[in-house]
């Protein structure tokens, strides 16, 4: 039985010339859409290099202001890559000199990559979520900024099924947005939302017609638009970071941060039309 590194693994998954993901640049915002409908953008080995090669490209681009991250219809993702899953039981069991290290690297630089660069970045990240949201495919919407659902969205707590642990940020997510006891039930019970009672729990920020979804991602992407983009990217990191810290230590960010917009001339403008000079 052959046995893999994790420099194995990634050469393999780039040596594709299938494009499982593609980058679509319109103006300010960037469209990024997860592309193997065929098997619900399961995120096996290319399609996941391929995903953070393609949302650092965007993170990268000055004049890009929001992310769009979709899938291809049906699915938004089906999660990991059950074929991807055997390979590291192989390479596990057949004693691999990097044993259980190659699915902890997986996980920590490719889908920890994905997810820490959604959340890092200062632009703002939209899941728009046109079907089922499953596993980690489930983790990147949660790291995002924005969640909004189609009529046809579903959010699938797929780990407990297939004996997994919650990973990739949504142990982080779950006992924030429901708390813990209504995260262990979410979590044993494994039982899929719709969208409508996704958006009722918090999960989702809208829910839209199917056919609108893209424009309602654009709409919030045109709001970002229109304001400096230093001036969100901090206010996205102030935001962040006050979740997690006391009262306190948030409002010293505050004081330390808003001075910094007084001297922008998007301020100065918006204070003298509000003065009418």
């Amino acid at each position: 039985m052959t046995q893999y590194s994790y420099n194995d693994l990634i050469k393999r998954c780039t040596d594709t010339e299938a494009s499982l993901v593609t980058l679509e640049k319109e103006g300010h915002y960037a469209v990024v859409t997860m592309n193997d409908p065929k098997r619900l953008n399961c995120l096996s080995g290319p399609l996941t290099v391929q995903l953070l090669d393609k949302l650092s490209q965007a993170a990268a681009d000055t004049d890009v202001r929001t992310i769009i991250l979709t899938g291809a219809d049906p699915a938004f993702s089906a999660g990991g890559d059950m074929e991807l899953m055997q390979m590291a039981h192989d390479s596990i069991g057949h004693q691999s000199p990097e044993g259980v290290t190659i699915m902890r690297n997986w996980i920590r630089y490719q889908f920890g990559g994905v997810a820490r660069l959604i959340k890092q970045t200062e632009k703002l990240v939209i899941s728009a979520i046109n079907g089922a949201a499953a596993g980690v495919g489930l983790s990147f919407a949660f790291a995002s900024d924005i969640l909004i659902g189609s009529e046809k969205a579903r959010i699938v707590p797929a780990f407990g099924k297939i004996g997994l642990t919650p990973e990739v940020g949504t142990s982080w997510y779950l006992t924030r947005k429901l708390g813990y006891n209504k995260a262990i039930e979410y979590y044993l019970k494994g039982q899929e939302l719709s969208a409508e009672e996704a958006l009722s729990h918090g999960i989702l920020n809208q829910v839209v017609a199917h056919e609108e979804l893209l424009d309602a991602a654009i709409a919030y992407a045109e709001q970002v638009h229109h304001l400096p983009a230093s001036v969100f990217g901090m206010a996205k990191t102030l935001l962040r970071r006050a979740g997690e810290v006391p009262w306190d230590q948030a409002i010293e960010l505050e004081e330390f941060i808003e001075p910094i917009c007084f001297t922008t001339e998007f301020h100065q403008k918006a204070v003298s039309r509000f003065l009418g000079r």
